[in-house]
């Protein structure tokens, strides 16, 4: 995979979580670490001092901080920063069709409008190219740990982008692959063990192609009769990533219902993966 892993920064506590996220993905990845930060988009805060020289001046110490965790945690990895007048959405949705990871901090679980609600992180996660992970400010880890968990709910070559992200990124880690596929509960009896079979079918059939290339990756596959949202949160209780897809054109709402409940209710990070 080609590209940098791009981090946006606002300045905020929830940014440090992110660049130290960004920074490891960089390491394990073999790639350019890119932090962004946009001083036309800063905090309320900061963005009613009426100087720009002020704001601009923030920003760079913003960057600043930003550049010495991530050679901190990784001094060897290559680090570019970019200190821009565009509108934050604008600038790291436009940035990541070049990248091969974007990377977003968000605020802790209990602020619904900060994070969700006509957010950056939101506009960007409905137009970004790439996968964007998103952190939130309590995050401790640096990396999706031993286990990495996927819903696979699409069986054809629209989730082709899905499971390579997520194959790839368990393959750096050397994680596990937890792949969930959510389906309604049948009728009790001979009705559901047959329902439930045929979709554990459906399911290894799909992960089969990615279980050939990469062999090394330990695939745990769960056929869970429940709504997609809570078999993904209880698949996800425990592991270190969840990775959901997005479809690309779906409209007026980008994200839809499944991924913005796991976005808000995940309590580890998420990577929102656009597929056709």
């Amino acid at each position: 995979m080609g590209g940098s892993v791009l981090v946006g920064l606002d300045g905020t506590g929830n940014s440090e979580p992110a660049v130290r996220w960004g920074a490891e993905e960089a390491a394990v990845r073999h790639l350019p670490l890119r932090l962004l930060h946009s001083w036309v988009s800063q905090p309320w805060s900061v963005s009613l001092v009426p100087e720009d020289a002020d704001r601009r001046r923030y920003g760079t110490e913003v960057l600043r901080r930003a550049e010495a965790v991530a050679r901190d945690l990784h001094p060897g990895i290559a680090v570019e920063v970019e200190h821009v007048a565009e509108e934050a959405a604008d600038a790291l949705a436009d940035r990541s069709g070049e990248s091969t990871l974007l990377v977003l901090g968000s605020r802790g679980h209990d602020d619904i409008a900060g994070f969700l609600m006509g957010s950056v992180s939101l506009r960007v996660l409905g137009r970004a190219e790439c996968p964007v992970v998103t952190v939130r400010e309590e995050e401790s880890a640096v990396g999706p740990g031993p286990e990495v968990v996927v819903g696979v709910q699409e069986t054809d070559t629209e989730g082709d982008a899905l499971l390579a992200y997520a194959f790839t990124t368990a393959a750096v880690h050397r994680a596990d692959l937890h792949a969930v596929r959510a389906r309604a509960p049948a009728a009790a009896g001979d009705a559901e063990a047959a329902s439930a079979a045929a979709e554990r079918e459906v399911l290894v059939a799909s992960l089969a192609p990615w279980c050939g290339r990469y062999p090394d990756v330990r695939v745990i596959e769960e056929v869970v009769g429940d709504r997609a949202v809570p078999a993904l949160l209880g698949a996800s209780s425990r592991a270190g990533l969840l990775v959901v897809g997005r479809r690309t054109h779906r409209t007026p709402m980008p994200l839809g219902p499944v991924v913005l409940a796991l976005l808000h209710h995940s309590r580890c990070p998420v990577a929102v993966v656009p597929r056709g």
